[in-house]
């Protein structure tokens, strides 16, 4: 016998508070899936802690951690419902359902996501997070933008098609983001799930992602031909491609004024990652070009310790042009003001 997810095991934790794994079925806890269970409960405020503190301990036995939940949750009754299906025509679906919008229309589906991005902006978000196979961005007719939606929502769109249509949506996300203020994040650069046993057995975000290379150049120039030079537009990159910093993306950054860098990214949120990034990007690029650091980790407790790193290595990094006389110690203390503080702020307009 199999058990469910959000028939069983979240039920019991959060409203019926049936304890599962007290009687002679060891299924229940044989079966009882840990990082769903924890994934569930990272979608509501007053669970998400508990649910991290779970994640913090993952070697803990099946019964405990539900015993703990159990234990700790108030009984509430919480609207769980399955994550989003990597099938497209499942997904746009649902998105006319929620906003009334016609999506399976080129124009339609436009408005959709405009309706949902006014939702979150009216909700305190500040920005949008866009993460993408490659920086490829595209410039197509809406006669053209039709017929592509139309071949991905039959799925008969090839790997080329479906990459013009993500470049596409680039483009489109660039020109809501001009029109209702929100700061647009790209994240590039990763082979997700690459470990394919780990994959069928556990299923996404696993961990088997592996940096690759990217190409923004030629891939931004659709996007940057329309937009590059709206200075109220802010668009900030991000990639795992570290030999991106210097070669590509400092001089974008240093030319388009709608452009700017992330900071050092997920294998490269270490010391020596954040050194090499300061030290490829600032002569070329600057400082007011990068937004400081930032941080949209799942792992709560890890943040403070992340941002104290990252201010300690941007201070050691301007000690060093101190040092060297590149500039005295005065704009210095103000850098590192802006760094660790003012910039980020500033990039997500945030208490505009």
């Amino acid at each position: 016998m199999s058990y469910d997810l959000f028939k069983d095991y979240v039920p019991a934790i959060s409203n019926t508070k049936v304890r599962l794994m007290d009687g002679d079925d060891e299924q229940w806890e044989k079966q009882y899936p840990p990082f769903l269970v924890n994934r569930n409960f990272s979608n509501f405020q007053e669970t998400v802690l508990y649910a991290n503190e779970m994640n913090r301990l993952p070697l803990t036995d099946n019964k405990l951690q539900f015993d703990y939940l159990i234990n700790s949750l108030r009984k509430q009754f919480r609207r769980s419902s399955k994550w989003l299906k990597p099938d497209f025509f499942d997904n746009v679906g649902r998105l006319s359902e929620i906003t009334g919008e016609e999506a399976t229309t080129w124009n339609g589906y436009l408005s959709a996501l405009k309706n949902r991005r006014e939702f979150f902006k009216s909700h305190g978000a500040t920005a949008t997070d866009h993460g993408h196979p490659s920086a490829h961005t595209s410039a197509l007719s809406n006669i053209e933008c039709q017929k592509l939606l139309g071949k991905c929502l039959r799925g008969a769109a090839d790997a080329q098609e479906k990459d013009c249509f993500r470049g596409q949506m680039l483009t489109e996300m660039a020109a809501m983001s001009l029109e209702d203020g929100l700061v647009m994040q790209l994240h590039v650069g990763v082979s997700r799930n690459h470990n394919k046993q780990l994959f069928n057995r556990f299923g996404q975000d696993k961990g088997a992602d592996i940096p690759i290379p990217m190409e923004f150049v030629e891939g931004l120039k659709p996007l940057l031909q329309r937009f590059g030079n709206e200075s109220s537009l802010s668009v900030i990159l991000f990639t795992l491609d570290e030999s991106t910093y210097s070669r590509e993306l400092a001089p974008l950054a240093g030319h388009y004024p709608c452009l700017r860098l992330g900071p050092a990214w997920w294998f490269h949120d270490s010391p020596e990652g954040m050194m090499r990034y300061r030290q490829q990007v600032s002569e070329t690029a600057g400082f007011y070009n990068t937004v400081g650091f930032n941080d949209d980790t799942r792992a709560l407790f890890s943040i403070p310790a992340r941002h104290d790193l990252a201010r300690r290595i941007d201070c050691q990094f301007l000690a060093g042009w101190v040092v060297q006389r590149r500039f005295t110690e005065h704009p210095a203390i103000r850098l590192a003001k802006e760094l660790a503080y003012g910039l980020a702020k500033d990039a997500y307009r945030v208490g505009y």
